[in-house]
């Protein structure tokens, strides 16, 4: 683990240790309500994982800070895999010089490309967004599923999550593995 990643993980924790130790402290449990089962078969508090009824708003705030941290994890993993994963080292660079690497708005007399390394179009990239793509049409088919039937309705949060997931996942692989990164100068003037 590098250093700044270490100090950022520290500090994460010095700032959720006292939230969630204060969220501990909070509502106690409360009874459940349940349907009447003579009426209906649906379970709504049902589900694949065990959950408390109600949360005070500390715990809430914890919960919410977490899942925020988590998400600028899964971003930054995301942008590394991008930029490093399926992109040649930086000695494999190609530097254009007005060939075919470089395009006719991005070349002017203050704007030059430096670097320029072409799409992998790997056969990996191309399984990675079928496989994404068909994950995206099921977790539609299941959200879509769920709303129009009677079913229960608790997995609408898992569906949509798994379909946004998968979109966001196609739109990581197409651009990792089926777009060029061009590195380009500008000279500026700057003003006194």
């Amino acid at each position: 683990m590098r250093w700044p990643t270490a100090v950022i993980a520290v500090i994460v924790l010095l700032v959720l240790a006292p939230m969630w130790v204060i969220a501990i402290q909070g509502e106690g449990a409360s009874e459940e309500v349940e349907i009447d089962r003579g009426v209906s078969e649906i379970q709504p508090l049902d589900g694949f994982l065990d959950t408390p009824n109600k949360l005070s708003p500390s715990q809430v705030g914890v919960i919410v800070w977490v899942a925020l941290l988590a998400l600028v994890g899964v971003v930054s993993a995301a942008h590394r895999f991008m930029n490093e994963a399926v992109r040649p080292p930086d000695d494999a660079a190609v530097a254009a010089d007005g060939g075919s690497a470089s395009a006719g708005w991005l070349d002017t007399d203050d704007r030059w490309v430096v670097e320029y390394y072409d799409a992998s179009e790997q056969a990996e990239g191309l399984l990675a967004m079928g496989g994404l793509t068909v994950l995206a049409i099921v977790f539609a088919a299941l959200f879509t599923g769920e709303y129009f039937t009677l079913a229960r309705t608790q997995y609408f949060g898992v569906y949509a999550a798994g379909m946004f997931f998968s979109l966001a996942g196609l739109t990581i692989a197409y651009y990792a593995w089926f777009v060029p990164h061009v590195e380009v100068v500008e000279e500026r003037e700057h003003a006194r």
